[in-house]
């Protein structure tokens, strides 16, 4: 419980573990995370937080705090996305990748060797009004635009 309007999740197809897009109400977008090995249950914080940020009500204890967050100021309405497992871009292995729909960002956050969240590198800039992410049978990724169009992440050249 505590989330406000989940827009895509996914499970990671090598580990298990599950990222949740979740639209904010009035100021902060997130992408909120449970490991595989998680019996459940866990509190995102909605409707008392906002992201990590007070939305209403007083401090509670035991919310699960997102492994990203993001103001409005860029963008609107984060869309989840995938973690890249495919074999086409050997850079983006173990990413997870999510959107904003408004601003057409594309985002990458991952953990490093000692476990510890990146977040908030921009992978691409671009027009797109990203309402989905797909994933093949080989792990690659797609983009799916509102406005109809489908894209594939290949390694640029």
């Amino acid at each position: 419980y505590g989330l406000r309007n989940v827009w895509r999740f996914s499970f990671d197809r090598a580990t298990g573990d599950f990222y949740i897009g979740d639209v904010g109400q009035n100021q902060w977008e997130e992408i909120n995370f449970q490991s595989a090995d998680s019996p459940g249950g866990e509190n995102y914080g909605w409707n008392i937080y906002e992201a990590t940020h007070q939305f209403s009500g007083g401090p509670i204890e035991g919310v699960i705090w997102p492994i990203a967050e993001y103001s409005h100021s860029l963008g609107c309405s984060v869309t989840g996305g995938y973690v890249y497992r495919g074999g086409e871009v050997p850079a983006l292995q173990g990413v997870y990748l999510y959107s904003d729909y408004c601003s057409g960002r594309i985002w990458m956050a991952y953990r490093d060797a000692n476990m510890e969240w990146h977040t908030g590198d921009v992978l691409l800039e671009s027009s797109l009004q990203v309402s989905s992410f797909g994933e093949d049978e080989q792990g690659e990724l797609f983009v799916i635009d509102y406005g109809g169009g489908l894209y594939r992440f290949v390694e640029p050249e």
